[in-house]
Order: C-alpha cells, then structure tokens, then sequence
C-alpha cells in the first residue's frame, strides 16, 4: 500500500495569499492580489498578518430535539436543545431509552434546527405552561394527552399533521417568543469560541402537498439580535420566497445576519430546483439573484437519501446509486415520476443552473454542497457503528432495521422498512477559526464539503498556472489561494488554456483509506444542451488513471462487521486539467472521493445483536464519500 505525504497546514513564510472573488486568466497579479497587512520581510513568523483558512471544521447543520413535534411524536421527549448541544461537543449523555450515547470525537459546531411550526408545544402541554394553559386548544390538548397511550398517539399525531397545513390551530406570539428565548439561550450558553459553536437555528417546514421545501435557518449571530423576532413559518406562508424577504427584514432590523440551507430535495417530487417559481411564473434574474443571496448551500446528503445524483440521471457513473430514496415525497402518498428527478438532485440542478445563467444574465442554483443528519433524537451521531437514529423510536435495538418505516397503507405507494435511513452526514467547513463569525463566513462564501459521516480532509483549488510541484509543496493551500480559488469559487475568461485543479484528499484518521479521487464536470454547450462527465483523478494502489479502473478491492467481513485498510491509500492527491476544455463554454467542477467497501450500520446491528442480515434491503456494504463545493468557469465575455 503507497502512502503519500504531502502536508497541508505546515505553511512557509514566503507566500502571500488574499482570498475571495473570480480568479480571471491573466498573466499578471493585481496589487489586491498581493495585498497583505503585514510587510512579511518584516516578520519571522510566517503565520502573523496571514488569515487564510487553514483548519477544516466538523459540524451538522440539521439537529431535531423533543421541541420538534414530530421528535416528540416518535420517541424524543426528553432530550431538548442542551442534550444536542452537550453531545456535539462530546459529553455522554443517556437517550430516550435508557442507554448511554457518545461521540469517538467531538464536533467543533452544531446547529439546532427544532421545526418553527408548534416549536415547544408539546413539551409546554406536558410542563403545564401558562400561556398554553390559559387557552382552550391547551386545554383540550393537554386532555387528550392525559388519556390512553391511544389517545396521546392521536392527539400528538394531529399535532404533527397540522405542520403540514398553512393554517395552524393555535397560534400565540407570547408562548413562541418564549420557546423560541429558550433556544436562542441554550446556544449562546454552549458557545465557546476556539473550542465548540453553538449555532442559533431552526427549521422553515414548508410541504405543500407533502412535498418537501424545508429550510435550515442559520444565525451568525447571538440571542440579544436573533431574540428581536421569532422563527418565521409554514404557518405564516409555505412560499419560501416569503421566508427570503423575511431575512432580509431581520437583517435591515437588527443589522445581523442569517442564511438558509435547503433540505435535500429527493422528497420534493420535483419542486427543489424548477425552472419556474413557487407560483408557477417563469424564473426571472431577480428570483435568481435573491435566492443565492440568501441560500449559498445545498444539503446534498442526510439520513433520508443522499441527493448528489440518481442512477437515471448519471447512468455512465457507476457510483450514482447510493442510498438512493426515489419512490415519493414525503410520506410517500404521490408516486415519484422520472421526470421529477432532474429537479431533486444535486448534479442535475447544477447543470440547470448554467442553462439559467444563460438565460436570465444570473445563476440561481449555483450553490455549495453540505451535509448534515436531520436526526429527530438530538444525538448528531453519524458513524456507521454509533448511529442513533433518525428517530428516538429507532434507536438501536435488535430489531430496528427491519421496523417497518412505511407502510402500504393510508394511501401510501410503498413498503420501506427503518434499514432504508442512512447515517449521514456532516459538514466540514474551511475556516480561520471555530467562531460563529468564521464558520458562518465560510458556508456564505461556499468553502464547505459534504461527507456521508467519515471526517475526510478535501482540500479543492482551481486556477490557471498550477504545477505538479505546487499539488506536492508543503505550502500547497497557500498556493493555492494566491494562484487560484477554492473550492466555491469562480474561474473567469480563458483565450484557450484550460484550467487546472489541484486536489488532495486525506482518510479519516480514525476511518477508512481511500479508493479514488473524482472530479465531476457539468458544462452547457453552444446549443444550450448539458452535458456531464466523472472523470478519475487520483487512484489508490498505484493503479492506472482511466474511465474504468479495476476496483479497489472488498475486504469487508459481514459477519464481524470489520475490514482492513490493507488497501486504499491514507492520501491521495492530483493535478488535473480538463481534456476536453472550451473556453466559450459555461462549466462547474466539483471533487467526489470515495473511501474504500467498509460494513454499513445495519451490519454493525447485525454483529452487535446477533441477528441476521436482511438481504432484501440497502446494501450491507457501502462506501462512504465526500462532495465538494463546485468552482464554476465563466467564459470572459
């Protein structure tokens, strides 16, 4: 097994770097390109005045808690905003069923995302809040809910339905600012700048129909702004142009700032990235300028499906099908149709984008790729052997996997059982520092990567005089800011020459090796046509670059649930330039890296509790990945 070298974050004192903004073809460096506050002939340290993103940070930006009604419904009514927050940076904690949960390592950021619809009513019904008390749905919900286990199934059960209507039964500004000072409060108190980042957070839940818009709300900032509002709804308009134009307000009121994240959209059944508006009205430059504004990030992968691409769509990349969810939104009562998929996934929508920058002068779904869990049980747990679940009910257990998750009933299409949900994902950020203020600036400017739960370094760079030499220098990052972009980037104008990207990608320390480094290429041609390509960058085991390498190998032992890192490479690395590159054509490159076969959750349980493995569902084998952020190519003129 060849193992490289290469080293990251040991940075010489000779190179200047400035960050941000297109990186156009030229043969000259402006002043600003060179700009630095520190005359570095002056300093020793190579590191004073530098303020490049050199730490990458491990967090997950879509966390449930017992104030989700539907948490609070399937299992989760004990762990509320604190649990979260004390699990993510590493404290054990004892879940919903008895046992004792926690981390191999902690995370460096979390988000609490609790749905804004009904936050914190049921467990304001259970704790007798006087608001609540005081009105007559209160009432009746806090009598039903003191019945039979019958009677509190369906009068929860109601309360969850209701999230999926425009019109709430009960709605009160006093109880939801209260909730909502909760939450604000829980993460100002675990905020620890330089050691853990408590983000301010929740989750915009517009369905209509049972299609999925959802929305992860992100505050950079803390309580004393984000407590000036509360949380804006479904209940308030499922539209999420209505959510846009209300963060623009919270900004303009208090001077912070917000962002938010679509959900993966594989349960939207087509309505994630249309070529028309919430209205049905065609797309217009504003509509595209306003939505990257204020959602830079795409989640492309969590527990329900990753979202990068489907088979149907990409049936020359031998890796589309993984942890695919394709049978239909939501609660899966409208069938998916294949001509929804183009409109759900990652890659496709990517390449929509570009047919739309052509059309309309702006790009509206020229997003950064992200992960994150979307767990329910406040335990952001993503590892294939600690995985906790979407739900507090499918902790684990003998017989979890084989629970039925959907049934073929109630006007549903499909039967699924729990072993369909994926332990995925998180996001690594590249930043200067574990603030909020740093973190929050890296996910605006796209400097993030999505993995399906291991911790893999991917480091991305794009530009125009890369060499061999730079991939290798021990000053590579530094290169590559003051040559180039990173990753979320923008590469502007070419007579000819192609561009070149420069890639490394390091295993998980305490994970699996890797088996290849891919970029993934989306262009639009002259006809207005889009095109897509994987190409193979960087194989492990001194294997052959080409379209269709021998795999890696399998050394998975399902029985145990273990395997060997006696193939694959610890890193991989790789200078590539498009071979198939035209200057007048609109393009996105993103990094796709795949770890070596390594056992899934359902094989950990099976070892664990000493059950059989199911042969009918996902796969018993999988291997993890990571997605980058795109760095886009715009012909100059």
């Amino acid at each position: 097994m060849k193992v490289k070298t290469t080293m990251l974050f040991i940075i010489p004192a000779l190179l200047l770097v400035a960050c941000g903004g297109p990186v156009e073809k030229t043969s000259d460096i402006t002043s600003d390109e060179k700009a630095t506050t520190i005359d570095k002939q002056k300093q020793y340290s190579p590191y004073a005045g530098n303020d490049i993103p050199r730490n990458v940070y491990w967090g997950d930006t879509h966390l449930h808690t017992k104030l989700s009604p539907d948490a609070n419904l399937t299992g989760n009514g004990k762990l509320g905003p604190e649990d979260a927050f004390r699990f993510a940076s590493g404290y054990e904690v004892t879940t919903n069923k008895g046992m004792q949960a926690k981390l191999q390592r902690p995370l460096d950021f979390l988000v609490v995302t609790d749905h804004a619809e009904y936050m914190g009513l049921l467990p304001g019904i259970a704790e007798g809040n006087e608001i609540l008390m005081a009105s007559d749905y209160g009432k009746d919900l806090a009598k039903q809910l003191q019945g039979t286990e019958e009677d509190k199934f369906n009068a929860t059960l109601a309360v969850v339905a209701d999230i999926g209507n425009a019109d709430a039964k009960f709605r009160s500004k006093e109880f939801e600012q209260t909730v909502w000072q909760t939450v604000t409060a829980a993460a100002d108190k675990y905020n620890d700048p330089g050691k853990f980042t408590a983000f301010i957070g929740y989750e915009f839940t517009s369905m209509p129909k049972v299609n999925n818009l959802h929305r992860c709300v992100i505050f950079k900032d803390d309580a004393s702004y984000a407590d000036q509002i509360v949380p804006f709804s479904a209940f308030d308009s499922e539209n999420p142009e209505d959510l846009w134009v209300f963060l623009q307000g919270y900004e303009d009121k208090t001077g912070g700032n917000v962002l938010a994240i679509a959900h993966n959209g594989n349960v939207s059944n087509g309505l994630m990235f249309m070529d028309e508006d919430y209205a049905g009205k065609p797309l217009t430059k504003e509509y595209a300028e306003t939505r990257m504004k204020w959602e830079p990030l795409y989640e492309v992968t969590q527990i329900k499906g990753d979202g990068e691409t489907h088979p149907m769509l990409s049936p020359k990349d031998e890796f589309a099908d993984f942890e695919t969810w394709d049978w239909g939104n939501l609660d899966a009562t409208i069938k998916k149709e294949e001509a929804m998929l183009k409109h759900e996934y990652a890659r496709s929508a990517l390449k929509l984008g570009l047919q739309l920058e052509t059309k309309l002068g702006v790009n509206p779904y020229k997003f950064g790729l992200q992960g994150a869990s979307d767990a329910h049980s406040s335990l952001a747990g993503e590892a294939e052997n600690n995985y906790w679940g979407k739900l507090s009910m499918y902790e684990p257990g003998p017989e979890r996997a084989e629970h039925d998750f959907l049934e073929k009933s109630n006007g549903r299409v499909v039967d699924k059982k729990a072993d369909v949900m994926g332990a995925a994902g998180y996001t690594g950020v590249w930043a200067k520092e574990n603030t909020r203020a740093a973190i929050f600036e890296a996910m605006e400017r796209k400097e993030v990567y999505a993995t399906t739960g291991p911790r893999m370094t991917v480091r991305l760079f794009g530009g125009w005089d890369f060499t061999k030499a730079d991939v290798y220098s021990a000053s590579m990052s530094d290169i590559g800011y003051q040559k180039g972009v990173p990753m979320g980037g923008n590469l502007v104008g070419s007579e000819s020459d192609a561009p070149t990207f420069m890639v490394v990608a390091t295993k998980d320390v305490t994970g699996a090796n890797l088996d290849r480094v891919q970029i993934v290429k989306g262009w639009e041609d002259a006809n207005g046509e889009v095109h897509e390509k994987v190409y193979n960058v960087a194989l492990s085991d001194d294997r052959k670059l080409s379209d269709n390498p021998k795999p890696v190998g399998n050394t998975v032992d399902l029985k145990n649930a273990t395997y060997s890192n006696s193939i694959g490479d610890a890193e991989l690395t790789a200078l590539w330039v498009d071979p198939n590159f035209d200057a007048s054509q609109d393009a996105f490159y993103y990094v796709r890296v795949l770890e070596i076969p390594t056992p899934r959750w359902t094989a950990y349980d099976a070892k664990f509790f000493g059950t059989e493995l199911s042969e009918d569902g996902p796969p018993n084998i999988i291997q993890e990945r990571a997605y980058t952020s795109p760095i886009w190519y715009t012909p100059k003129n």
